[in-house]
């Protein structure tokens, strides 16, 4: 193989996919996490069809549906608890379900125990100090001091990554949407078995089913100027985010009393163009392409890079031709993911109380058909390995 030995950097969904990924395939692997120990940030986690097939590929298909709530499509109602319309999902197969969603905690557990099964060394608090490019290696010298020679280095460092600005400069920095998303997990009622989501006035909520226990509420409100607001107020601030809807969404905002367990994230975005590689360095995940949260496709286009990183590297070719046809495979389908998950955004966004009436006319009409194209295309093989074993 052109790919031996690969320094993976970040040690979040990408990371340690790639690791097992590239560990299974007889890489050795070390991952360098900067964050100083393994806590999880987050509350809950969709993973679409495609994602769960990226999962399988990494041997954990089995892990995540018997932790996660396997569910079909996603029920829109009014901030009356009307509904607009119940539109089933095409992703899936007969192996994987059309979604299944779990706890951040959970998937990434998994996903280390694969890094580890698959021997990669994962250390936490250390991260990338110097690069040295070579003609037929990277040296690269750790913030500990250690210092190491490999034949590919990427970075999965998420949307801030210092490695998309060391290649690239600070072109290409997040950009704030306008809005945010406040996330809180919470107790799941028996009639809550898929995403349902609830259009209010400039706002957006929606819950969806972790466990037999739990699930987790969300909702998208408008934040211009991305404000600091102090965590303390949580609480305060999303019951007030939450007035003017009835049914699950009205019981919740009367149980929220404190702060405690709400999490609160400006929705920004990244969209590099190609190449995202320079010499033997590739820049992927969220670090070059992170949408907003819509499709729930953050994660699930990570986990397929990491599998087709590893897929292209290991073929007995040049590096240059195999991270070339990493990039080939993944910018249309981020691409899409990108441009869907945006336009959703925008147009629930703008959405007010006197609206609403010919916003769910329109999505009744439109909203079956632009979801079966989306996942049309998502529910294709992302693999050109998978392509090929289609066609024997």
């Amino acid at each position: 193989m052109a790919v031996n030995k690969v320094l993976v950097i970040g040690a979040g969904v990408g990371g340690l996919a790639a690791a097992a990924a590239l560990g299974q395939r007889g890489v050795a692997v070390d991952v360098v996490e900067v964050r100083e120990d393994e806590h999880v940030l987050g509350v809950g986690i969709n993973q679409p069809g495609n994602s769960l097939r990226a999962l399988d590929a990494l041997g954990v298909l089995e892990d995540v549906l018997a932790v996660g709530f396997p569910y079909d499509g996603n029920d829109y109602r009014d901030w009356n608890d009307e509904r607009i319309v119940l539109v089933p999902s095409s992703l899936g197969d007969g192996r994987v379900p059309a979604n299944c969603a779990l706890t951040r905690k959970e998937l990434h557990t998994i996903l280390h125990a694969a890094a580890d099964a698959a021997g990669a060394s994962v250390t936490y608090g250390v991260t990338v100090e110097a690069l040295e490019e070579r003609d037929d290696s990277v040296a690269v010298t750790l913030s500990n001091g250690d210092v190491g020679v490999y034949d590919l280095v990427v970075a999965f460092d998420g949307v801030r990554s210092p490695m998309r600005r060391r290649l690239f400069g600070d072109a290409f920095e997040p950009v704030h949407t306008g809005s945010s998303v406040w996330r809180l997990q919470l107790p799941r009622p028996a009639d809550v078995t898929r995403t349902t989501l609830w259009q209010g006035d400039l706002v957006k909520g929606g819950v969806i089913p972790l466990s037999a226990e739990s699930m987790y509420m969300l909702l998208v409100t408008r934040e211009p100027g991305n404000p600091r607001h102090a965590p303390e107020d949580f609480g305060e601030l999303l019951r007030e985010r939450l007035a003017g809807f009835s049914g699950l969404l009205a019981d919740i905002r009367e149980s929220i009393t404190s702060s405690q367990g709400i999490v609160y994230s400006p929705l920004v975005e990244v969209q590099v163009p190609l190449p995202w590689h320079k010499g033997r360095v590739i820049v992927l995940g969220d670090a070059v392409h992170t949408a907003v949260p819509h499709l729930t496709q953050g994660a699930g286009m990570a986990l397929e890079d990491a599998v087709v990183l590893a897929d292209e590297v290991t073929r007995d070719r040049p590096i240059e031709e195999s991270l070339v046809a990493v990039e080939a495979l993944r910018y249309p389908r981020v691409d899409l993911v990108f441009n869907a998950s945006h336009a959703i955004l925008e147009a629930e966004m703008q959405v007010t109380a006197d609206a609403i009436p010919a916003a769910a006319a329109g999505m009744r009409e439109h909203l079956p058909g632009q979801t079966a194209f989306v996942e049309g295309v998502l529910n294709q093989p992302f693999r050109a390995q998978a392509d090929q074993a289609a066609v024997n």
